[in-house]
């Protein structure tokens, strides 16, 4: 047998690395800073509303252009919403990983 591990214990591993490299971190300095969670919770705000505010405008644009009723803007809300929610979640990976 080699001793390559599976993929999925691979990730077990850094995972489980990860958690016990934050808990040394809150053991050492305590819990983040209020301002960096506020700041968090402004940015993913911003990565949500943004995407899909603009959906909503070319959305409205393309309506107005082709008289296809709400179908533009319905589909472009929905995508930015999706992208906006993608973005965050993202975000929120990088922030757990340092």
């Amino acid at each position: 047998m080699s001793g390559a591990q599976p993929p999925e214990r691979d990730e077990l591993a850094r995972s489980v690395e990860r958690r016990r490299h934050r808990k040394r971190l809150f053991a050492l300095f305590g819990e983040r800073h209020f301002s960096r969670n506020l700041a968090l919770i402004g940015s993913l705000g911003w990565l949500i509303v943004t995407p899909t505010v603009l959906g909503a405008f070319l959305g409205r644009w393309l309506d107005g252009l082709l008289e296809s009723g709400i179908f533009w803007s319905a589909s472009l809300i929905f995508c930015g919403a999706a992208l906006g929610f993608w973005l965050a979640w993202r975000r929120i990976e990088k922030e757990q990983q340092e």
